[in-house]
């Protein structure tokens, strides 16, 4: 069965054309950017649609761009895939098309609440798609992704690995945050039972490892790979919040937005996908960080 997927010059769609190889399915790249007025001729069996614009930390992208990219561009393929002979779609979305905070655990139901472009560019695409009638013979899942690990990928963890290798001790102790994470084996995982199961119902879908692990947790599970002591000290609250503020002045490691970051809870419950798939997930939180920080290691 031919599967077609946009958006594989990425992280995810590097590692999904890997696990589809020597599989039951035939899988292509399609080349898609935003055009005014665009149709795409689609054939096979599924839209596998990743290509999209994501935060920028850097600030240096307009409004516009979230909303070619991760909404218009979205528009289209959709609206090209009911009109061809596809049987499913899959939207990767994200939890933060939903809430940018959560306060106990982020389900599918809950009223979505994006604050940044990013996020609300993705859940007009999301609402589109929901809104939009689907043929009896078509499937649509739009999967919404917390933060995504694996081999090689850049982000947080790489950065919290080589802090741990200089030996510089990790100062936010007293902050015991929990957070969810998926490793890319469970999600390509996953995307194997959305397009192999027609039993799936199309809908929302968050996407989480099981368990949650605090960055104490991580500083420990990396110490643990590289063979060193675990430094991870308790700072005073009040000085690093001083620091923070300082940090919002003057050119600082940390400010109030990275401390948000770094010491936020953001759980993801991800029952109802398991309940859906009826299997497990194949990797544990655990083994999947292992293996992410393994490859960093690699370099």
């Amino acid at each position: 069965m031919k599967v077609t997927i946009t958006g594989t010059s990425g992280f995810v769609g590097t590692n999904l054309l890997e696990y589809f190889d020597n599989s039951k399915f035939s899988v292509s790249s399609l080349s898609a950017r935003y055009k005014p007025v665009q149709e795409f001729f689609l054939q096979g069996y599924a839209l596998i649609h990743l290509a999209g614009k994501a935060h920028d930390l850097r600030n240096v992208s307009t409004p516009n761009d979230y909303y070619e990219s991760n909404f218009e561009l979205t528009k289209q393929l959709f609206d090209s895939f009911i009109k061809s002979d596809l049987s499913v779609f899959i939207f990767m979305s994200t939890v933060k098309a939903c809430a940018d905070e959560v306060k106990e655990s982020l389900k599918e139901e809950d009223i979505p609440n994006p604050k940044t472009h990013y996020g609300l560019s993705k859940q007009k695409a999301e609402e589109y798609i929901l809104n939009k009638k689907l043929p009896v013979n078509k499937r649509a899942y739009i999967l919404r992704p917390c933060m995504i690990h694996g081999p090689n990928n850049k982000g947080n963890l790489n950065l919290l690995y080589k802090l741990v290798k200089k030996r510089i001790p990790w100062p936010l102790g007293n902050y015991p945050n929990q957070r969810s994470f998926l490793s890319i084996d469970n999600l390509m995982f996953c995307v194997n039972e959305f397009l192999s199961n027609d039993k799936i119902s199309s809908g929302i879908y968050n996407l989480a490892d099981d368990k949650t692990l605090s960055t104490n947790e991580i500083i420990t599970l990396i110490s643990n790979e590289l063979g060193v002591e675990t430094r991870i000290f308790k700072v005073p609250k009040f000085i690093i919040s001083f620091v923070a503020k300082l940090g919002d002045i003057i050119r600082l490691p940390i400010n109030n937005e990275k401390l948000q970051k770094l010491t936020s809870n953001y759980v993801v419950s991800n029952l109802k996908v398991k309940n859906s798939i009826k299997k497990i997930l194949p990797v544990s939180s655990e083994e999947g960080m292992i293996k992410t920080i393994n490859s960093f290691k690699k370099k």
